[in-house]
């Protein structure tokens, strides 16, 4: 199938919940979009929205924070662990993921993180949430610190808590701000859920049953290196031979993109979608949204210039005297394109803009400006509330 720059553009900020009107409202919204991408990135920095949350606001109309933290911490519908990276993930995904992340052995875990002050500490911590319910690193008073996986130093209490929740003994009980309470799992997450069988057999299996989920994720992927890919563990012959079990069983189909010499993949699912875009040759209404630094959609940065000739950098983490343009730059997307770029922070009860950059050649019309400011307004409501 051999389509346009702008055919793939649409299908793929359609699929994304980016263009046109919006596809998904209020807190159902929320199940809806996870379900259709299955990850959710997540980082606890908040210059001026948590990124899940930029994420979503851009999808889902009428979106509240508390819908998120409802779905992750009273309804237990989603689950945050380990994915690309730290993920927002459905429930029945969990143990599929924890399986993966600890080889099903704890005392390996907890050996390999904390040693022996982790081993030492257990037995006072499960009293206390046995006690208590739910903990916090800070209600558990130890007078040591080790030096943990990150290269920093960290009290026992936090190590502790982590190494049991990397190995499914515990799970988030909620967040406040950055700071996180830990409950036993087997107290929040049915046991049939938790004994759910593995989707795959063999290491092969697996390689195809991820990659189907990230392509997912993105919309349109290539065979190529890729950040979407993180976690998986994939070289290139692992890859390859994926994509080309999941061509030979047609579970993704093949297309030609004007312009680009690589090939990109849709799951076979998504095709009628694809045809009722091209069916419809649709010209949607321009849309403005702010994109979050790990939206899936911009998984794949050089996948994402070869569509729509923009390239993007996360900056915080870049010594400022290296930055170009901010520290939280958020790619801005009006309509089909990506035209620029903005660095917002709150300041106290002020969302401050710090910067705004347009494209080059992308000159601003007053309605692109509208645009713009009613983004803003409406980011300011997702920022300060």
């Amino acid at each position: 199938m051999k389509l346009s720059n702008q055919q793939v553009r649409q299908f793929l900020l359609r699929r994304q919940g980016l263009l046109g009107t919006h596809i998904f409202t209020g807190k159902e919204g929320v199940m809806q979009f996870i379900s259709l991408v299955g990850s959710l990135q997540y980082d606890p920095v908040n210059v001026c929205a948590r990124t899940a949350d930029i994420t979503l606001h851009s999808r889902v109309e009428a979106y509240n924070k508390s819908h998120l933290d409802e779905l992750l911490y009273i309804d237990r519908k989603l689950v945050d662990y380990f994915d690309k990276c730290l993920n927002i993930v459905l429930l029945r995904l969990y143990p599929i993921l924890l399986n993966e992340q600890t080889g099903g052995g704890y005392a390996a875990v907890y050996h390999a993180q904390g040693g022996e002050a982790v081993q030492r500490a257990l037995p006072i911590v499960r009293a206390l949430i046995r006690e208590r319910g739910f903990v916090a690193p800070k209600d558990i008073k130890f007078d040591e610190n080790i030096q943990w996986f990150w290269g920093h130093s960290t009290s026992v209490a936090r190590a502790t808590l982590e190494s049991m929740y990397y190995a499914g003994e515990v799970i988030i009980h909620h967040r406040r701000g950055t700071n996180k309470s830990y409950a036993f799992t087997k107290d929040y997450i049915p046991q049939e859920i938790l004994d759910m069988p593995m989707p795959y057999d063999t290491p092969e299996e697996r390689d195809i049953w991820h990659m189907k989920r990230r392509i997912a994720s993105v919309g349109v992927m290539w065979d190529k290196s890729s950040d979407a890919f993180l976690g998986l563990g994939l070289n290139a012959a692992r890859r390859a031979a994926a994509f080309k079990t999941l061509i030979k069983t047609g579970d993704i189909f093949e297309i030609t993109v004007e312009g680009m010499s690589t090939p990109l993949y849709i799951l076979e699912s998504e095709r009628a979608l694809l045809e009722t875009i091209l069916a419809e040759a649709s010209n949607y209404a321009p849309r403005t949204e702010f994109i979050a630094p790990l939206d899936s959609f911009i998984w794949d940065r050089k996948l994402i210039h070869a569509l729509f000739g923009f390239e993007y950098r996360w900056e915080i983490y870049t010594p400022q005297v290296k930055r170009k343009y901010g520290a939280y730059t958020l790619p801005i997307l009006h309509g089909t394109s990506l035209i620029g770029r903005i660095d917002m922070a709150r300041k106290g009860s002020e969302l401050i803009i710090n910067g705004l950059w347009m494209e080059d050649g992308k000159k601003p019309t007053s309605a692109v400006k509208k645009a713009i400011d009613k983004c803003v307004s409406r980011f300011e409501k997702l920022a300060l509330h």
